[in-house]
């Protein structure tokens, strides 16, 4: 049985005094001090893990301020914290053992724009595609162009002075902030902005904490300004920590001590309010994708391509190009770059140009392809290019560019790219042979690594394979480091180009030099003298005797490695997720993660629950348990067992506590929609460890009634289809309804189909299955038969679908089988009923497969059904599961597309609007596209509607405990395209989502095949 899981990491007496009195102090907003919810801001993207002591989230500045006020009382001035925004940071910027203070839940608003005079004032949590989402309409965007813009927050962005592609042109985000509001340790307000000199050296006569701040920033900046011109490289980007230089403007006469704030890594003040210029969207983009035979060519090709005035030089290795050919991003880019025969291509460098005036970008492409397509561009190594102006194509490029960092941690085997050195930044022009040199450090240790980066600002991520779980990689990994901040200087370079110092802080004294890093401690001591915002971080306080953090500090591998490794090779997806927070997209139309977007609680993500999931596994290795012999365990009954979970349940609802609660509070709010298992850069399959993890816990404690019902739901509907109108009736009133939300837990029952499918069947006189008549039959008559899969959602509770469908296939020309129904099992693997999953799994698959040598094409109508044959069935059956083939409709109506008379599209004809399943369409990144085509070849249109989750999700949507995130997710995706559109001209394929729109909207949609139905008749 599963052991109760305590934890040691307790909040220390003096942080629970703290928290306790902040809760009476006026402060508004969260107060997180539960295990699972410090350990989902543990880890950012890097190897690091500092389990903090509790997390705030702060509803406004007061709230800020408050909290900060309180922590500068005497008897809590040891308190420490971190400001933390989309936690993708690569070096640990935010982790911190103090508070984390995380403005991404509530501090996320867009305040106030000014068209006329360019700028827009945001709070810190706004995320940055957020933001130019909300500007796009006013002609506008927020420039520096970060491949984490689809979760990294303005004030993250603020606080490691972010940059990324069109740097160049655009610059870093500090050039681009009027304006910051920010809290400081004391919990004083400091607003700053640029100021005439006059003024700043007025406010340095003050004396009040920001006079002090003034005194000093004017004193170590401006006595200093000489020696700082000397001794930090001239490159486009470069991170100082507490930008020494930009304080001033090139022409001495204006001031911002705002600059000292942009890259500080939140070390000197919480920033709560930022206000940003906004630069014009331009009307022209055009995109140039160069290929080489080989890295270095397209590395030593750069300087040609900058020369052309291009926006960005962006590239990517052959590494990245192979993994990005294996994940689902690559059928969105495939036809954009296309191999060139008889050529391999080992680089590819992505150039843009854009301007307000068609004709000036066509001069610059006419420019530039004539010099590709000339001698002196093949000697260089240019096998060819492709050249496309379409927004589209060039968001595509860009996503695969973006999602590079993320396929690279998709490495097969124990050893993951890491980031510890990878944002280093050298002149352009000595970035080739700093790259060669680079690559001859990396290749004597035989290690694997991909690289990318942008190339026109002399900046290049690479992330080489590490085992840390193995202590002598770890070594190495310090030795490696070493290595490259030496090289880095040896090319006149930093450490440090575009990601910030974090855990790499211990190398600042040697880039500053001691006279330089003596006026960053000054600084820091004038906005923190107690050393209580990220401390460790950039620099110490004078006067303190604290520690930097180190390189050599405390990593995930320090904690996985405590994991016996047959568990971490039989939890892959648990063990591989490296932090990238992909699944954090803030996008409502993204249909990963719904979890993580309505409750915006990091643990309700694939990352939280993954990282919850590794010190589950970890608490079980410590102690000694063998999750084998756990699981052979889960299965069968006994009266003691069954009194142990008895007991063990009363314990619990009297509050003994055990981690293992924790991680299924996490687990019960997944919807098991496997967005995750193909949009996750590296595969974290949620639902497949959720199922497992269900499994164990239910070995410990008593099931809730309605897991049960869930569970039997394909033995019980075939039979309470035999009386639909008795049971209807039964359903569909206010006692049932009472007794059903109290008991089982569940609202809005669906009702069965009336007529039922057996009465469709029957009414329409389709042929019975016989498998002895299926077996005489010759290929063609094979060839024009269809076995239809039966699902227990679709055909018991929409059985005029699968009506439908077969009235489809017969119009066209093929005699429909309807075959007998047979449990899937999905139902018990989303509750986790694992044993019953096989043995129904086993049966399934053996039925098919009998099926399977027929030679007869079978089609089932619920993606989320069929694909779990496809997935759940392997993961459980192995080998066993056998080769049987079911389809959803699309593919086989498209395969068999040749076979079909085509018609012409009307003119002007209406346009259908396609709302997809988020399971199907993600797993099957085609989906769309194909339902596209096949309507397309009937002479209709359709046009895929960009939603993300519908908030049904299978019977997740009917339980009370979901109900609110159900509507909630609902309302934030789904609800406004509905509203655009004639009902019925919208289809869905999805049985969970037809429900839910009937559910909050009584429209009824049709799936697509019924729209192709009525076309035909």
């Amino acid at each position: 049985m599963l052991p109760r899981l305590d934890i040691d990491d307790l909040i220390s007496p003096l942080y629970q005094k703290y928290l306790d009195t902040l809760k009476s102090s006026g402060y508004r907003g969260d107060i997180s001090c539960q295990y699972s919810a410090r350990l989902a801001v543990a880890t950012d993207n890097s190897v690091y893990q500092q389990i903090p002591q509790a997390v705030l989230h702060p509803k406004s500045v007061d709230d800020i301020s408050i909290l900060t006020s309180l922590a500068n009382l005497e008897k809590f001035q040891e308190i420490q914290f971190s400001a933390r925004g989309g936690g993708t940071g690569t070096n640990g910027q935010s982790l911190t053992p103090g508070i984390v203070v995380d403005l991404s839940r509530y501090m996320n608003r867009i305040l106030e724009i000014n068209v006329q005079e360019r700028w827009v004032r945001v709070q810190a949590g706004v995320v940055k595609d957020q933001l130019n989402e909300f500007l796009k309409p006013h002609g506008f965007f927020f420039s520096p162009d970060l491949s984490t813009s689809n979760r990294a927050t303005i004030g993250g962005m603020i606080n490691t002075d972010a940059s990324g592609q069109g740097s160049l042109v655009y610059g870093k985000t500090s050039d681009h902030v009027l304006g910051l509001t920010s809290i400081l340790a004391n919990g004083s307000l400091l607003e700053t902005m640029p100021l005439p000199i006059e003024d700043a050296e007025a406010k340095a006569t003050l004396d009040t904490t920001e006079g002090l701040l003034y005194r000093t920033a004017l004193s170590s900046c401006g006595d200093n300004r000489d020696k700082i011109l000397a001794k930090f490289p001239r490159l486009n980007r470069f991170l100082t920590g507490y930008d020494l230089e930009n304080v001033f403007d090139p022409s001495l006469t204006q001031f911002d001590l705002g600059r000292l704030i942009t890259g500080s890594e939140g070390s000197l003040a919480i920033v709560a309010v930022a206000k940003l210029n906004i630069t014009e969207i331009p009307n022209v983009r055009a995109l140039v994708n160069i290929k080489y035979d080989s890295f270095e060519s397209a590395l030593r090709h750069s300087p040609d391509l900058v020369e052309a005035k291009a926006l960005s030089v962006e590239t990517v290795d052959s590494r990245v190009l192979n993994l990005a050919k294996q994940d689902i991003v690559w059928h969105s880019v495939k036809d954009l770059i296309t191999d060139v025969p008889g050529v391999v291509m080992d680089g590819l460098n992505l150039v843009e140009f854009t301007g307000f005036e068609q004709s000036d970008v066509e001069r610059k492409i006419t420019d530039l392809e004539r010099t590709l397509n000339g001698d002196q561009a093949k000697a260089k190594g240019v096998i060819g290019y492709q050249v496309t102006y379409d927004l589209g194509s060039i968001s595509k490029l860009y996503a695969m560019r973006k999602k590079a960092v993320g396929l690279l941690g998709n490495a097969k085997g124990q050893a993951k790219p890491l980031a510890f050195a990878e944002d280093t930044a050298v002149p352009p022009e000595n970035l080739a042979d700093f790259i060669i040199e680079f690559r001859e450090l990396l290749d004597q240790h035989n290690l694997d690594y991909g690289m990318f980066g942008h190339i026109d600002a002399g900046v290049l991520h690479v992330r080489p394979a590490l085992d840390m779980c193995d202590p002598q990689q770890e070594v190495l990994l310090r030795e490696i480091s070493d290595k490259v901040v030496a090289l880095t200087a040896k090319y006149g370079g930093l450490m440090w180009g575009e990601h910030g110092k974090g855990y790499r802080s211990e190398y600042g004294p040697e880039f500053f030099g001691d006279e330089l890093f003596l006026e960053l401690r000054k600084i820091k001591t004038a906005f923190d003298p107690l050393n209580k915002m990220n401390p460790g971080k950039i620099c110490i306080p004078l006067e303190r005797d604290d520690k930097l953090v180190s390189v050599d500090d405390k990593k995930r591998g320090a904690f996985d490695r405590l994991i016996p490794i047959q568990v971490r090779e039989d939890f892959p997806s648990v063990m591989n997720c490296n932090g990238n927070g992909l699944c954090f997209n803030f996008d409502s139309k993204s249909p990963m993660c719904p979890s993580s977007k309505i409750t915006a609680d990091r643990r309700h993500s694939p990352k939280g629950r993954a990282g919850l999931m590794r010190e589950w596994l970890r608490l079980l290795a410590d102690k000694g348990v063998d999750l084998e012999t756990l699981q052979q365990g889960n299965s069968g009954f006994s009266v003691k067992a069954m009194a142990l979970k008895t007991a063990n349940t009363l314990r619990a609802k009297v509050g003994e506590y055990d981690y293992s609660h924790e991680v299924m509070e996490a687990m019960s709010g997944c919807l098991a929609c496997k967005a995750c298992a193909s949009q996750c850069p590296v595969k974290v399959d949620v639902p497949d460890f959720r199922a497992r993890f269900i499994d164990h816990y239910y070995g410990r404690y008593l099931r809730p009634i309605k897991d049960h019902f869930v569970a039997h739901i394909e033995t019980l509907a075939p039979i309470m289809a035999q009386f639909p109108r008795t049971v209807n009736a039964g359903i569909d009133n206010p006692v049932f309804s009472w007794v059903s939300k109290k008991v089982l837990g569940y609202e809005d029952t669906p009702l069965l189909s009336v007529p039922t499918l057996e009465q469709y069947h029957s009414d329409e006189q389709f042929d019975e299955f016989d498998v002895y008549a299926l077996e005489q039959l010759n290929d063609a008559e094979k060839a024009k038969t269809v076995l239809i899969v039966q699902d227990p959602f679709t055909s018991f509770y929409d059985a005029q679908v699968v009506a439908d469908f077969m009235r489809l296939a017969r119009n066209l020309g093929y005699r429909p089988i309807l075959l007998p129904f047979k449990p899937n099992g999905k139902p018990q693997h989303v509750k986790g009923f694992l044993a019953k999953f096989a043995k129904t799994a086993s049966t399934s698959a053996e039925f098919l497969n009998e099926l399977q040598r027929l030679s007869i094409p079978m089609v089932g109508l619920d993606a989320s059904l069929v694909l779990c044959y496809r997935d759940e069935y392997v993961q459980v059956l192995g080998e066993q599961r056998g080769d049987f083939n079911v389809q959803l409709s699309h593919e086989w109506l498209l395969q068999e597309l040749d076979n079909l008379a085509a018609e012409p599209v009307t003119s002007n004809p209406e346009t259908f609007k396609l709302f997809a399943h988020c399971t199907e369409k993600t797993a099957l990144a085609q989906t769309e596209k194909h339902w596209q085509q096949i309507f397309k070849h009937f002479g209709l249109a359709l046009e895929p509607v960009s939603v993300g989750c519908c908030g049904m999700a299978g019977t997740y949507g009917h339980e009370t405990q979901n109900k609110q995130n159900s509507r909630g997710l609902f309302e934030l995706s789904w609800q406004q395209p509905l509203k655009q559109s004639p009902a019925e001209m919208q289809l869905a394929t999805g049985f969970s989502c037809r429900s839910q729109v009937k559910r909050y909207t009584d429209k009824k949609l049709q799936h697509p095949v019924q729209a192709l139905l009525k076309h035909l008749n």
